[in-house]
């Protein structure tokens, strides 16, 4: 019961949120029960509401995405782009941008995304199974290869650098309808995390004991993976890089909820828009539109080191 009145409350303050930061802008202040020109209706309608929309869309992406790969690698420290997914993006994007000038970044990002999965899943797969610290460590190869990658591109950019450096910053202000629709794909993925949640539970007490209980741990890894991953690269194709959402919602809603999936799952949805919504309107408000990966690292890296004083505190 708990859970659910959290849920219908966080429900009720996503959807004044929502409202309200659609209404907020450097223009002014703009509200759809007004009686709206034709300029104020252009700039609610067609820039501020997809914003809006798509900053709650990936703020829940990276944060369902973090609490799984918390839980599926039992590390604390594991975060939406542990496999690669976010320096995969960044080389596609990076390459539609030098090579395609500019156009398909979200469909190269989202490819490359998806890509660098595939192969830490396949570099860590031995025959039937593929075990977690391996993939962990894959991840982490295959991340600072890709890396590499993209900083050679970087170095033979030329004049197009700036367009790169300003996609890695992670930000909202290409969102539109299309991007709306795109990111509504996201919600499918945070169901079946969900509906996961007992399956990643038992899973978080290690692999031995998962089978012993029945469940068939390779079809829950592979699961969780791909579904981890495709909702990351969406939100990855949509607004670039954007840090520390995934790493620390989940620790965040754990104090509310407790550690068990079903219900952490669902509230670090609606708590990851809510941050990321805020953060954004707050900067395209009052910052001059700063990117808003800078922000969430800004704040995020001492709210981090704060959680972890205190866990080994207490």
């Amino acid at each position: 019961m708990t859970r659910w009145i959290l849920l219908a409350g966080l429900g009720a303050v996503a959807g004044v949120s929502a409202v309200l930061c659609a209404g907020l802008g450097p223009s002014g202040v703009v509200f759809p029960w007004e009686t709206l020109g034709e300029t104020a209706s252009l700039i609610f309608h067609e820039i501020r509401l997809p914003r809006v929309l798509v900053a709650i869309l990936v703020g829940m992406g990276l944060a369902v995405a973090g609490a799984a790969m918390q839980g599926l690698f039992r590390n604390p420290l594991a975060d939406p782009y542990v496999l690669g997914t976010s320096a995969g993006g960044a080389l596609g994007a990076a390459v539609a941008i030098l090579f395609l000038g500019g156009s398909y970044v979200p469909v190269l990002a989202f490819c490359g995304a998806c890509g660098s999965i595939f192969t830490v899943y396949l570099i860590a797969r031995q025959g039937t199974r593929a075990s977690v610290e391996i993939l962990l460590l894959s991840g982490v190869a295959v991340s600072f290869f890709l890396s590499a990658m993209l900083s050679f591109l970087m170095y033979r950019a030329g004049q197009n650098l700036h367009q790169i450096i300003y996609w890695l910053m992670g930000g909202l202000w290409n969102a539109d309808w299309n991007s709306v629709s795109t990111g509504c794909l996201i919600i499918p993925g945070v169901i079946v995390l969900v509906l996961a949640g007992r399956e990643l539970d038992i899973l978080s007490l290690g692999e031995e004991e998962a089978s012993t209980l029945g469940v068939d741990t390779e079809r829950v890894k592979l699961l969780l993976l791909a579904v981890s991953a495709f909702v990351t690269a969406i939100a990855v194709s949509i607004a670039g890089s954007i840090g520390f959402i995934g790493l620390i919602t989940p620790h965040l809603v754990r104090s509310f909820t407790g550690p068990q999936h079903r219900s952490l799952i669902p509230v670090a949805a609606l708590t990851g828009g809510l941050i990321l919504l805020w953060t954004d309107t707050i900067s395209r408000t009052y910052l001059s539109d700063l990117p808003v990966g800078i922000i969430t690292a800004f704040f995020g890296a001492p709210f981090f080191l704060y959680l972890v004083r205190r866990r080994l505190s207490g």
